[in-house]
């Protein structure tokens, strides 16, 4: 059963296949991308839909604040989780607050991801949540 379908913008390849194997294994469909403006191709596709946004703020075409700025105004409810191991990039995104779930600080592992990403989608436990598409 598939309980959630997440975007996953991500450039750095490694922790790309770290987090979507995490997130695989509560069930999740995971898109990856590996760039901003990838990920709003994909997000503003008619064919496609997801019940998450998780991306990095550092990377290359569309930051990941910008493209959370664009996710929240095209798509106000669509959960939007960013990651970053830049405390600068951090502070920077506490302006986006009301706009989105949270902040994850890398390093993190593989269960405070799956985590962050079952309290964005609104369970704090992913066997928990048994909503599907």
């Amino acid at each position: 059963m598939i309980m959630a379908r997440i975007l996953l913008a991500e450039d750095d390849v490694a922790v790309c296949d770290f987090v979507r194997r995490a997130l695989e294994m509560d069930g999740h469909d995971v898109v990856p991308v590996h760039d901003g403006g990838e990920a709003l191709e994909r997000l503003i596709s008619p064919l496609e839909q997801f019940d998450l946004l998780l991306s990095d703020i550092r990377m290359p075409v569309m930051d990941g604040i910008a493209l959370a700025l664009q996710a929240a105004r095209d798509m106000p409810e669509l959960p939007i989780l960013l990651m970053t191991g830049y405390a600068e990039h951090r502070d920077r995104a506490y302006g986006l607050e009301a706009l989105i779930e949270g902040i994850v600080q890398k390093p993190f592992t593989l269960s405070q991801i799956r985590e962050e990403v079952a309290a964005a989608l609104g369970g704090a436990d992913p066997a928990a949540n048994t909503d599907s598409h």
